[in-house]
């Protein structure tokens, strides 16, 4: 830690102050940086090594040329990690810095007791640069542009994976379904039939029970020989236990994963995550932190992060205003039944039983939830009118945004769509020996969004080339069926019949 005696001082008046609200935070570690180190270390992530790769610094060009042109600044960075490790510009004034250090308190405090980063590496720079230190000595084994070609093809899925398995049991098992592969011939199926006295058995096992156990029979064999046995989301775990790759390979997508996964709930919490933090930076900064002489500037550039334009959704914005919704609705005892079932305005209006149980609700809130069913649970129609949170349309003749609808169920639901699965789409491994070739079958869960069809061809090209056999993709196009396939030579792409899900 590299701070000078007074941000010294200030950290600790900070950490006592987040202490009081009730935070329970990892211990955080505040760097000082120059602008183009703190642009360097965004570039990779927040972390200050990382394998090598092309898109680091494509990253580092854009992130320095936009704050270059003055269009963008990083204020705050912090890492989740165990200490956290938070970095701060030099050049910031010192209102900035006390901001930052508040709003570092409580993304640490989120990190530590939120649900979705219980699984999470707490020693993820430690990981990081492990991770590094692989990638660069495969490259030096194999060659720089034979390694980071692979990286590339593993890079282009990372985003396919299974978020919630990490809390759920899931039903195939990799290493039970290698065994039922290397079974043998298939042995005949024998129908148990229920004990009886040999009069008796043309009544107690009549032919229709006998039938109908053995086709039961049969489906079940039929569902095991399946490979996998359901449809497996992860893919990238398929590939690792199937795929035919070297050690050096196998490796660098077990890396990828492993990082997938570090990053996911990240994106699963994004409002949250950022709501939270701006919640409680603007209650110490109003009530503890900020001088007579600071309070102007700080509200000037909080409101400069919370802004929303029409036809966006800004996470800062969202989160803190519906962490405020929830904590006031939970003061006043407006939820329950009793609750949803007025009908009368004014009453609703002036409703208020004193409960003031909203300070432990939010903090249960935080605790449970993940951005889907945040926004799930707690938008109400009150609070869209109240934030003008609208379905928008551009309008080209105006070049203006207008409204497109006010429908609260029409807006939650475009706005739960969006955040579901981090507006990735669902991708499922349905056949790993499709027409017993070896080639793989994935199939879109299609929920009315259609795939862009580049991407999903470079897409099925990486795949293939990590697989090693031909891959099909089935999706949706124009509400009918279609099939993309690649050779590892050419795309082809057909009209198929698809079942309704």
């Amino acid at each position: 830690m590299n701070l000078t005696g007074e941000l010294d001082d200030l950290k600790e008046e900070i950490k006592s102050h987040a202490m009081d609200c009730g935070l329970d935070f990892f211990d955080v570690v505040f760097e000082l940086c120059t602008y183009d180190q703190i642009n360097q270390i965004a570039s990779l992530g927040g972390f200050p090594t990382r394998y090598p790769h092309w898109r680091f610094g494509m990253d580092y060009e854009k992130i320095s040329k936009s704050y270059t042109w003055g269009l963008s600044k990083i204020y705050e960075m912090v890492i989740n990690n165990d200490p956290c490790y938070a970095y701060l510009m030099i050049s910031n004034p010192l209102v900035d810095q006390k901001l930052v250090m508040a709003h570092v308190y409580a993304h640490s405090d989120f990190f530590k007791n939120n649900f979705f980063f219980a699984h999470t590496s707490r020693k993820a720079i430690d990981d990081m640069a492990n991770h590094g230190a692989r990638v660069r000595a495969h490259a030096e084994r194999h060659g720089h542009e034979i390694v980071e070609d692979f990286l590339d093809c593993c890079l282009s899925i990372e985003n396919l994976i299974d978020i919630h398995s990490t809390g759920i049991r899931r039903r195939f098992d990799g290493r039970g379904k290698t065994r039922l592969l290397e079974q043998a011939e298939e042995e005949p199926l024998e129908v148990r039939r229920i004990k009886s006295k040999d009069y008796m058995d043309r009544f107690i096992n009549p032919q229709e029970f006998l039938d109908r156990k053995r086709q039961e029979l049969e489906t079940e064999r039929a569902k095991q020989k399946r490979f996998p046995p359901e449809p497996e989301r992860d893919l990238l775990l398929f590939l690792l236990e199937y795929a035919q790759l070297e050690p050096w390979q196998r490796d660098i997508l077990a890396i990828v994963r492993e990082e997938a996964y570090y990053f996911a709930p990240q994106w699963m919490t994004k409002i949250m995550n950022e709501g939270w933090a701006t919640y409680w930076h603007s209650k110490m900064m109003t009530e503890r932190l900020a001088t007579d002489q600071e309070i102007v500037d700080f509200c000037d550039h909080h409101s400069g992060a919370v802004a929303q334009a029409p036809g966006q959704m800004n996470p800062y914005k969202v989160g803190v205003e519906l962490f405020r919704d929830i904590e006031e609705r939970w003061n006043k005892g407006q939820h329950g039944p009793e609750w949803e079932s007025c009908e009368d305005f004014e009453r609703r209006r002036t409703w208020d039983t004193g409960d003031m149980k909203g300070r432990e609700k939010i903090f249960e809130v935080r605790r449970f939830h993940n951005d889907v069913t945040f926004i799930d649970t707690y938008l109400t129609p009150e609070f869209c009118e109240r934030h003008k949170l609208y379905r928008y349309n551009y309008n080209k003749k105006t070049g203006m945004y207008e409204i497109a609808s006010r429908d609260f169920d029409e807006i939650k639901g475009q706005l739960l769509v969006s955040l579901t699965n981090g507006g990735h789409p669902f991708i499922y491994v349905v056949d790993g020996n499709y027409g017993n070739r070896g080639e793989l079958y994935l199939k879109h869960r299609f929920d009315g969004v259609e795939l862009r069809i580049d991407h999903g061809r470079d897409t099925l090209r990486n795949v293939c080339a990590i697989w090693g056999r031909p891959v099909h993709l089935e999706t949706m196009v124009g509400g009918k069926g279609r099939l993309y396939s690649f050779d590892g030579q050419e795309h082809r792409d057909r009209e198929i019949a698809v079942e309704n899900e």
